[in-house]
């Protein structure tokens, strides 16, 4: 008996018993479709907290003045000096002091009240530079972002959060239209796309205006070139240790001390941490779905007992007419493993209909990949074979003489 006269056996004896077969392969199936689906979920938080994360910027560096002491000797914490110059952010921004870094953004800002005709508004008003939307990866849903020539103008122009837009002028078109903060008016030119929120801060509620009219006409100060903090993007993720140290080489030599006087943070650190979190609660719901494969193989193994059982005097009659132990045992693997592939496909099926359903009824992204569908019907036909074979080497071993004498 060849190869495909063995296949053609063994699935003309699972489809004789239909319902057995269907019930044996549930098992597999539900277990094939829960490892999917919780390795998705799991996958789906991971890169859901790192869009998150990202959403801060692309490779993301912020830098924050050091903390101050008053002259009682009160120390403040870190932020609260002014350390921090738009000279910093310039040489930062050169090629020279710091290759990997690709773009520059220094930041004020301060809560405003801002008015449109009679709605008023409470919000974060930023200046800063046109490098802002790259640095802090933003894109515009209309309009357009400040320019150089806004800068150097000082131009009373400003940029809107799609929250502040909202609540400012409903569901009236922004563009064009007229912002009035502590006494200033500004020209609405382009409203941001929505990112959502960091932490508790909500990034879509901001208004961004020019580093100078910020400076100069708004935020003012006694300092006016100092900033509240500095945004590097470096040039890729794998520059962002490198940009780290030019940085702060940079700001140490323009400072001229050998204790920082500033701070240096990334999101590199975030990513990890959530990303490690996420995959212990993968590893460990995949584990408890994983139950399941477990007892859909033992009722592979039973059904294939039972079916031995039942067939002795087939086996008997086969092992008489010349098969040899191997063919007998070479059948009931092929018929096990029919079972776990049925199982195992029928199961990526359910997985695969189920993350791309639940994703709209949960709220929560579901990103399976196909190698993990791959292996896992794999798993499924590893299932069927290594539970089926002590059923058929138990056929296998059976005697002759003894299976014809069975009733």
């Amino acid at each position: 008996m060849n190869v495909s006269e063995t296949f053609r056996f063994a699935l003309q004896a699972v489809l004789s018993h239909r319902m057995r077969s269907l019930l044996t392969t549930l098992g597999i199936l539900i277990g094939i479709a829960a490892v999917i689906l919780t390795v998705g979920l799991g996958q789906g938080a991971q890169q859901q907290v790192a869009s998150q994360i990202n959403a801060l910027g692309t490779n993301l560096l912020v830098i924050t003045p050091g903390s101050s002491t008053s002259a009682g000797g009160v120390r403040g914490g870190l932020g609260s000096a002014s350390t921090l110059t738009l000279a910093d952010s310039q040489a930062l921004a050169s090629s020279v002091a710091a290759p990997d870094v690709k773009a520059v953004a220094p930041v004020s800002q301060a809560n405003e009240s801002l008015t449109a005709g009679t709605t008023n508004w409470t919000t974060t008003v930023v200046g800063t530079t046109p490098a802002w939307a790259q640095v802090r990866g933003r894109t515009l849903l209309e309009g357009r972002f400040l320019s150089q020539a806004d800068l150097d103008q000082v131009a009373a122009v400003v940029v809107l959060g799609p929250t502040t837009a909202s609540e400012l002028f409903g569901v009236r078109d922004p563009l064009g239209q007229t912002v009035t903060v502590g006494g200033v008016q500004l020209s609405v030119i382009g409203v941001l796309a929505s990112t959502g929120s960091s932490s508790s801060t909500s990034l879509d509620d901001q208004a961004i205006v020019p580093q100078t009219t910020a400076a100069e006409r708004i935020i003012g100060g006694s300092s006016r070139t100092s900033v509240q903090s500095i945004y590097l993007s470096a040039t890729s993720a794998a520059a962002l240790p490198a940009a780290y140290q030019e940085a702060r080489t940079e700001l140490l030599n323009l400072h001229g001390v050998t204790t920082a006087d500033f701070a240096i943070t990334s999101q590199e650190s975030l990513v990890s941490t959530a990303t490690s979190v996420s995959k212990t609660l993968t590893v460990l719901l995949a584990g408890v779905a994983a139950l399941s494969l477990l007892v859909g193989g033992i009722g592979v193994m039973n059904i294939m007992l039972v079916s031995v059982s039942e067939r002795i005097r087939e086996i008997g009659l086969r092992k008489a007419l010349g098969a040899a132990p191997r063919l007998i045992r070479r059948q009931f693997l092929v018929e096990a493993s029919l079972l776990g592939l049925v199982g195992g496909v029928g199961g990526a099926a359910l997985g695969l209909g189920a993350a791309a359903a639940l994703p709209s009824l949960i709220g929560d992204p579901v990103s399976v990949s196909p190698l993990v569908v791959i292996g896992a019907v794999a798993v499924a036909l590893a299932i069927g074979v290594l539970f089926g074979v002590y059923p058929a080497g138990r056929a296998a071993r059976l005697a002759p003489i003894e299976a014809l004498r069975r009733d």
